[in-house]
């Protein structure tokens, strides 16, 4: 069972206790998981998490090609899952990744501020 992942907590449902995530909702948290982890930081897991930290370091026209990129190997291994773009945008000093996911022939997508 996946708990559902609500603004980086944990949803309540209701009766006080934790909202269990159904179906895309727990691939969705999974996606959010694996885009946000810092890649390398579990360290009987180093391939877990992604790179998109790095993206500060780069120059905003290859932010895009590079999100997908690193979308596409943080997403690696989740079973039928497929990203089909991401974008990246700049709000005051956040950055902020949009990455589209094809699942079961349903398209999700996947919004997250990104560390720096």
């Amino acid at each position: 069972m996946s708990l559902l992942l609500k603004d980086r907590d944990y949803a309540a449902d209701g009766n006080g206790g934790v909202a269990a995530a159904r179906d895309g909702e727990a691939l969705v948290n999974e996606a959010l998981f694996r885009l946000t982890a810092r890649r390398g930081s579990f360290p009987f897991l180093p391939e877990l998490g992604s790179r998109m930290y790095q993206l500060r370091r780069e120059k905003p026209s290859a932010w895009d090609a590079l999100a997908r990129q690193f979308a596409v190997e943080a997403l690696d291994g989740l079973d039928g899952v497929a990203v089909a773009g991401a974008a990246v945008r700049r709000e005051r000093d956040a950055l902020w990744a949009a990455v589209e996911l094809l699942w079961q022939g349903s398209r999700l997508s996947v919004t997250a501020q990104l560390e720096g």
